[in-house]
């Protein structure tokens, strides 16, 4: 067995770990009830999303999911629903290359069931079916980010469904 320590005998190996996660925001918008529930069209559905991240203290990040999501038709809007479910993770001995890649994927890959069920609720509570939104690869949507910023583009914000 290997010692891991170091001499004053802290632990000097990556570590990271989920705080607390909660709600930081929820709103949702019904501008044309009771009409709304006699409408025969399908609505389009809109769907974006966006993740940040703050330091709240050493070793803790909190990483914010944004969700918005809006029914709309040619008689107007069915909902509009918008959440912000958050984070708090404690990372210790994370190399700075090794950072930001688990905040912008790894992290919204953790928080997103749970912010999909919160929305899926929330419209269903608002009168409608449920809106399940599909899995979102984070991962890839980092690496494409990145590859856009590494051939000179602009920095396009994360998430549009």
């Amino acid at each position: 067995m290997t010692d891991e320590t170091t001499a004053n005998g802290a632990d000097n190996q990556p570590q990271i770990g989920l705080i607390a996660q909660y709600v930081k925001d929820l709103s949702f918008e019904n501008p044309n009830s009771p009409a709304v529930y006699q409408w025969q069209e399908q609505p389009q559905i809109d769907v974006n999303f966006n993740i940040s991240n703050n330091k709240v203290a050493d070793d803790v990040f909190e990483v914010a999911l944004k969700v918005s999501a809006t029914a709309a038709g040619e008689a107007g809007t069915a909902f509009a629903v918008e959440l912000v479910f958050a984070g708090l993770f404690g990372m210790r001995n994370v190399p700075d290359e090794q950072m930001r890649p688990f905040l912008y994927a790894e992290a919204p890959r953790l928080l997103f069931p749970f912010a999909r069920r919160i929305l899926a609720d929330a419209v269903q509570d608002g009168g409608f079916p449920p809106l399940l939104l599909d899995p979102i690869d984070f991962g890839a949507l980092y690496m494409q980010q990145q590859a856009q910023m590494a051939a000179g583009g602009e920095g396009m914000p994360i998430g549009n469904a």
